[in-house]
């Protein structure tokens, strides 16, 4: 099945690009979660469309790729989420929060889909989530979370 991914998707590929999967893949994950829409001759205009907002939003060189994981490198982000007695919070911490935090922090604006939280963040304390900027460059938020 040949789809045009709208959203980006780890081990396939970025918005915009056309890629040949399963047909259960695609049929089953990709195309009901809205990540692709299917290839037709005339998608070729929605690819443009595609690529050209992705080329906007992207960090466009390497360069800049590096100096942005320096700064989100140096930052100690502090995030205060709902908690219970023990620490456990209510919830868990999403990429959002994350992003929005950093903004806060007077970090770089991120994009949340790029923000990549191995494991539920659902108690306080120092916790480290990776962010994606480049596909050569992944730089590393330090978070302190405090329970309120």
């Amino acid at each position: 099945m040949k789809l045009i991914l709208t959203h980006e998707v780890n081990g396939l590929g970025a918005p915009g690009d056309v890629v040949e999967v399963k047909n259960g893949y695609g049929r089953n994950y990709l195309l009901p979660r809205g990540f692709a829409i299917r290839w037709t001759r005339g998608g070729q205009k929605q690819i443009d469309l595609i690529q050209r907002a992705r080329k906007a939003r992207d960090i466009r060189t390497l360069d800049e790729a590096q100096q942005v994981a320096g700064q989100v490198g140096a930052l100690t982000v502090r995030l205060k989420q709902r908690a219970g007695e023990g620490g456990r919070l209510f919830g868990s911490v999403t990429p959002a929060d994350v992003a929005e935090a950093v903004k806060v922090a007077g970090g770089p604006e991120l994009d949340k889909r790029r923000i990549e939280i191995k494991n539920p963040i659902k108690s306080v304390g120092a916790h480290k989530v990776q962010v994606r900027l480049h596909p050569e460059v992944v730089a590393t938020i330090k978070l302190d979370i405090a329970g309120v």
